[in-house]
């Protein structure tokens, strides 16, 4: 006989609602908040940060009373009773020196003085109370910096080394990832990036730095670390509004306008997660050097020393900031080109027949105007070249009119080529994992676009420019795993040089031009003016008609600067 028995066990727990633990951290001595402050339960890793107001919030199974560590970088550790109510804490502000903790020069935590580098940093305190428009500008700040600004919105750092616009021996990490644009080469400063309310800080390694950071290095390393969304939570936003010039030497007076919003949320005590946008537009700074530029041996100064000289002094005149006008040709040439055109016309035994009579009279008759000689040529079997206007040619030519003058094209200043208005658009973030508390698995992301100006070999409109980088990282406290990709898109950025000169090709073609130039140059100087004048009415009668003002709204500058330079255009890439 079998007996069954069933045993029924049912258990009961007494369920407690969680304890929210919150309150605010302030420096004793100034009354200030105080972010990125540690608190947490005594004994445990139950705890959260401080935002950017001092105020801290995060739940426990724990029940009161209990005792919170408060702790931070830069002030002394206390311990706080906890009864179930908010609390309101301050700090002692603590002075211990080579206290501070860095990542950056060999890739573990130590004291800043005992780094084999020099290290500057910058930190969000600083970055907060800064009195500039950029956070980037106060890298400038720093020792043995050197800052190049092409732009408003752009600017290259250097240490340690020749200065220059767009570095391409110092290196920018943001979040572990190369800033650099991998179709522009270099480092795009902070028009793609972080955006400003969520930089935590930055560390700038002056000096070879290749042996930790490739040979990027070679002139120094910018660290750039953004904010963990565990130790700043909340909303916060921030809106920068000024004026620039003001005293309208340049352009008009104009508005700056930069406003940033970041929003970081701690879900659970392991997800977390944030947002930030950033919109900067105003009006950019206009380049208007127009000193003479010396041309390879045209000048008798070295290339590049700038020269005296302007538009209406020099007829081969290359200013610095004015473009199209680096096309250039001898008087001599045209006329050899346009006289082989007549003999390839006419035929060699008429073309020397009428060259040879025509050296004839001139050299037997000096005084002859080019009136004069028109009635000669007539006369002789050369009524064509006369009503076709080739007779300057011969006059010129045989007058000795063209040896040594050299003639540029008419060329368009920056404000008339390059248009003047900078956006910036930035949007950044992230989710981030802790799978345990010494490992954590991330996502972000930061993107970009916007319109800003390049200087370099040439003067570039960065226009529409968009850059993606895109991580995932599995990261411990002794070691990382990371993938991230950058993705760039030139939009329709494009050489000011090259376009301008494509344009003054499109409006008018060299071939045209010149021979229009040299005919009425000769009947200038025949009319017994200087060289000097006789070139300024020249070029007024080759310029007829020609666009004037700004031309990055002309359709046919449009079409240009939507083709690649491969194709005959002026677009750096599409």
């Amino acid at each position: 006989m079998f007996s069954l028995s069933f045993l029924f066990v049912i258990n009961c727990f007494a369920q407690t609602s969680p304890t929210i633990v919150s309150g605010t951290v302030k420096n004793n001595k100034t009354k200030e908040a105080v972010s990125a402050v540690s608190v947490t339960i005594k004994g445990t890793t139950t705890g959260t940060f401080t935002d950017d107001n001092g105020y801290f919030k995060f739940t426990t199974s724990q029940q009161p009373p209990f005792k919170l560590i408060i702790s931070s970088v830069g002030f002394s550790a206390r311990e706080v009773e906890f009864n179930g109510k908010e609390i309101a804490a301050t700090v002692e502000p603590s002075y211990t020196l080579g206290n501070e903790v860095v990542v950056a020069a060999s890739r573990v935590p130590e004291r800043i003085l005992e780094s084999p580098v020099s290290i500057e940093r910058v930190t969000t305190s600083a970055i907060r109370n800064a009195i500039a428009p950029s956070y980037y500008d106060l890298i400038g700040t720093l020792k043995g910096v050197d800052v190049t600004t092409s732009s408003l919105t752009f600017k290259s750092i250097t240490t340690r080394g020749f200065s220059g616009s767009g570095n391409l021996r110092l290196n920018q990490i943001v979040d572990g990832m190369d800033n650099q644009a991998p179709g522009l080469n270099f480092s795009v400063g902070s028009v793609i990036g972080l955006t400003e309310l969520d930089v935590e800080n930055m560390e700038l390694l002056s000096g070879a730095s290749s042996a930790l950071y490739g040979p990027g290095g070679m002139n120094g390393t910018l660290l750039i670390n953004s904010k963990d969304p565990f130790k700043y939570q909340g909303l916060s936003f921030q809106v920068k509004e000024g004026v620039k010039d003001v005293d309208q030497s340049q352009r008009s007076t104009s508005a700056y306008s930069d406003w940033s919003v970041r929003w970081a949320n701690k879900v659970t005590e392991k997800f977390a997660y944030k947002i930030g946008v950033q919109y900067i537009q105003s009006t950019d700074w206009l380049a208007n050097n127009q000193s003479d530029y010396s041309r390879i041996g045209t000048t008798g100064f070295p290339f590049g020393q700038p020269i005296a000289g302007n538009r209406q002094t020099d007829p081969n005149y290359d200013g610095v900031n004015v473009y199209g006008d680096e096309t250039t040709s001898s008087l001599s040439s045209v006329s050899s080109a346009v006289l082989k055109g007549i003999q390839a016309n006419l035929g060699t035994p008429t073309y020397n027949y009428l060259y040879s009579a025509s050296n004839s009279y001139l050299t037997a008759v000096p005084t002859a105007t080019l009136a004069q000689y028109n009635t000669f040529l007539t006369s002789n079997g050369g009524a064509g070249l006369v009503q076709a206007g080739y007779s300057p040619f011969f006059y010129g030519s045989i007058r000795n009119y063209y040896t040594g003058v050299n003639v540029s094209r008419t060329g368009y200043n920056e404000k008339d080529v390059i248009n003047p208005t900078t956006d910036n658009f930035k949007l950044s973030g992230g989710l981030y994992y802790k799978i345990t508390s010494s490992l954590q698995a991330s996502v972000t992301a930061n993107w970009g676009t916007g319109n800003t100006v390049y200087t370099g070999s040439d003067r570039y409109s960065l226009k529409d420019l968009k850059m993606g980088q895109y991580k995932a990282e599995l990261k411990s406290k002794n070691w990382f795993l990371r993938a991230y990709a950058t993705l760039e898109d030139a939009g329709k950025s494009y050489n000011a040089t090259i376009a301008a000169r494509l344009f003054n090709e499109a409006w008018m073609p060299s071939t045209t031009w010149y021979p229009t130039f040299t005919n009425a140059y000769t009947q200038a100087i025949s009319a017994g003016l200087t060289p000097i004048a006789a070139s300024n009415a020249a070029r007024a009668a080759a310029d007829v008609n020609r666009p004037s003002g700004p031309i990055y709204n002309n359709a046919l500058f449009q079409q240009i600067v939507s083709t690649p330079i491969s194709q005959g255009g002026g677009i750096v890439s599409g």
